[in-house]
């Protein structure tokens, strides 16, 4: 019998036995080592996606550890090896799927939401979605690569490139992870947040910050790029001001990337649009070559993973964490650690 985070009903979790079964045909058995929390998960545990979610259910998507049983018919893997999972299952006949998108299948089975997830000793998923892990990179570290394969995707969709100006809209996790993969691409980049902590932090890792509150936001973006405008702006706030600003700040043929999930329909300023020649994309999860870019990213330091981890607690003190990352204040990543560190897991 092995322990598992389970989401039970809006604002409550629980740490519970959970049953481990062997990994039939076409799967593999993990021992998850670490487990990041996201903005998903807390959407899960306000209660928002119990449409999609079946109580109890088991959370987690951003994980890493290591293998423990391979089932009938897999190959190339054995027990011991580090891995991190593209946590999408889809069902490959869709329309969507059809024509080359199917990490955004219209029947997309999101595991960690749609069915259980790695907050769990032990947990068994299709051998299919496990993406390799080089012997070099710390486990705790590895848990932030499905965050950064959500960066890497969206400055892909944004086609972000060299010596462009971009501004990205929200200093979270995600925001700070895009601010480096955009960086990294080349680009000149701001970050604009209203977390003091938050802002200091991206300021530590070579990043300009704006605060919002204090900075007439759209005015130093006219200065900075000689009232051209920037090139790029992605939205990751998920607040109706954020998306004024991103929509405020670009200049002639500006693209818009929407990264954050905005629970109810925003007001958006669509004669700007029309006079500027905007773009909007939208960027939804990420597809292999994300998930492998993302890997070296974290393993050759360009993200440097171990700034971002604010705190790891063990899993029995998980939905405490929860409350922790909801209250806000100085935290960026929570990790829960599943007690699985271990080469002979």
């Amino acid at each position: 019998m092995t322990l598992a985070v389970r989401y039970t009903a809006a604002r409550t979790l629980d740490t519970a036995p959970a049953e481990t079964s062997s990994p039939g045909p076409g799967e593999v058995e993990l021992a998850p080592a670490y487990v990041g929390i996201c903005g998903t998960d807390l959407h899960i545990f306000h209660g928002d996606m119990d449409a999609r979610v079946s109580a109890p259910a088991v959370l987690g998507h951003e994980m890493s550890g290591r293998v423990v049983r391979v089932g009938p018919d897999v190959e190339g893997w054995r027990p011991g090896d580090a891995v991190t999972v593209m946590p999408l299952r889809w069902d490959g006949t869709c329309p969507a799927c059809a024509s080359g998108h199917r990490h955004i299948c219209q029947n997309l089975d999101f595991i960690g939401i749609d069915s259980p997830g790695a907050m769990q000793q032990r947990w068994t998923v299709p051998a299919a979605t496990l993406v390799r892990l080089p012997g070099s990179l710390a486990l705790d570290r590895a848990a932030l690569v499905e965050p950064t394969a959500v960066a890497v995707h969206d400055v892909g969709r944004a086609e972000v490139r060299e010596g462009e100006r971009v501004v990205v809209v929200g200093g979270g996790p995600v925001g700070v992870l895009i601010a480096l993969v955009a960086r990294a691409a080349g680009a000149e980049v701001r970050v604009v947040e209203l977390s003091t902590h938050r802002r200091l932090l991206a300021e530590e890792l070579g990043l300009t910050t704006w605060d919002p509150a204090a900075d007439d936001v759209p005015e130093a973006v006219r200065q900075w790029t000689g009232g051209a405008g920037a090139d790029v702006a992605f939205e990751v706030s998920g607040a109706a001001g954020g998306v004024g600003t991103a929509v405020e700040v670009l200049g002639v043929r500006g693209r818009l990337c929407l990264v954050a999930i905005h629970p109810r329909p925003r007001e958006v300023n669509l004669h700007r649009f029309f006079w500027r020649e905007l773009t909007l994309v939208g960027a939804r999860l990420y597809d292999r070559p994300d998930f492998e870019r993302a890997v070296t990213l974290v393993a050759d330091g360009t993200i440097p993973a171990e700034r971002l981890i604010s705190k790891v607690v063990p899993l029995t003190e998980a939905p405490a964490a929860f409350g922790a990352l909801e209250a806000g204040g100085d935290v960026m990543k929570i990790l829960v650690d599943c007690g699985n560190d271990t080469t002979g897991a």
